[in-house]
């Protein structure tokens, strides 16, 4: 790996060698900025999330002491460290089919399909994402870090919708902290049981792990971090509701979680919904019923992305259109009335 400086806003020395070693002095512009965030700006490629972590493990030191992330630097400090090369990926290319919404040098915009994991896991080592885009992206196996190249952002494995990789380390770094600094934005669909009382709203709950099932997030966990929902309704129908929703952060489960927390959880979810709410909706919309009894994933569709293009500096949108099991239940609907 190839360590540089970012840019002359940061223009500390540094120092690169074989070995990934690097060697600044903290200058006067750089006296009480967190220490995470000097070292993400002065070396290049580096996230802030990367340096984060790199730091939290002591691999970065502050005059050869161990410092916080968010500790203030002064001005003549020297920092030091090792940048680790980049672990081998285990997983192998795939010819398996995915829908290119947009490629060019730095990037490629998937639409994916329900059911596809994104990266490989225990019980998923292959036919995910990450296995076919090293079979259409072959260089990407060296950037993003072991199992994970060019991964920025991740959807669960039965949301289907619009995804982004990078297909460099620059691209990956500039992706990576503007999803951090919320500088993205996210329009998701969703088909949820019920009907709101009002048009919009915002859901504000913290999300942690749950606290009697691990494989549950929940709004009342004790260490839940803060979460940002916003919605408002499209369509309105007899026993359901159509969303739109946009999410100022990325919690894992986000969005199945809140839509449960205010009593409209997603349609097919396998994990946050409960038999009073398909009771309802089965009593209540018989003919609609039939289509949902044959719908074996949550209803949640990542339809629109924008975000600021790292090699033009210009705004850019892509969207993904809506797959068919969604849009039959949607016309299922909308047929009774």
């Amino acid at each position: 790996m190839s360590l540089k400086k970012r840019n002359s806003s940061h223009p500390s020395t540094v120092k690169e060698d074989p070995s990934n070693h690097i060697a600044f002095s903290v200058i006067p512009g750089q006296s009480g900025e967190r220490f995470d965030v000097c070292v993400s700006k002065s070396i290049a490629p580096l996230s802030r999330s990367h340096a984060t972590t790199l730091i939290s493990k002591g691999l970065i030191t502050v005059d050869g002491h161990i410092k916080k992330p968010g500790y203030r630097l002064k001005a003549g400090q020297m920092v030091t460290g090792k940048i680790p090369a980049p672990e081998s990926i285990d997983c192998k290319p795939e010819n398996i089919p995915i829908d290119i919404i947009h490629e060019d040098d730095d990037l490629i915009v998937i639409n994916k399909n329900a059911g596809l994991v994104v990266h490989p896991a225990p019980g998923n080592e292959s036919g995910t994402l990450v296995n076919a885009l090293l079979y259409h992206c072959p260089d990407i196996k060296s950037i993003g870090g072991k199992l994970r190249p060019g991964i920025v952002h991740r959807l669960d494995k039965d949301t289907s919708g619009v995804l982004v990789a990078a297909k460099n380390s620059q691209t990956l770094v500039a992706l990576a902290d503007a999803f951090k600094e919320r500088k993205t934005e996210k329009q998701y669909l969703a088909l949820v049981y019920g009907n709101p009382t009002v048009d919009h709203g915002k859901i504000s709950l913290p999300i942690g792990r749950h606290p009697g099932d691990r494989k549950k997030m929940s709004t009342k966990s004790h260490l839940g971090r803060s979460a940002l929902t916003l919605w408002r309704v499209k369509e309105r129908y007899h026993g359901g509701c159509f969303l739109s929703i946009d999410i100022k952060t990325g919690r894992t489960h986000q969005i199945r979680t809140h839509c449960k927390a205010i009593g409209h959880p997603i349609i097919g979810d396998p994990v946050y919904f409960n038999k009073g709410d398909k009771k309802q909706l089965a009593v209540s919309n018989k003919k609609v019923w039939k289509t949902v009894m044959n719908i074996n994933r949550q209803m949640l569709h990542a339809r629109r992305i924008s975000f600021d293009h790292p090699a033009t500096q210009k705004r850019v949108s892509f969207t993904a259109e809506i797959p068919g099991d969604m849009g039959s239940l949607i016309a299922a609907f909308r047929e009774s009335g």
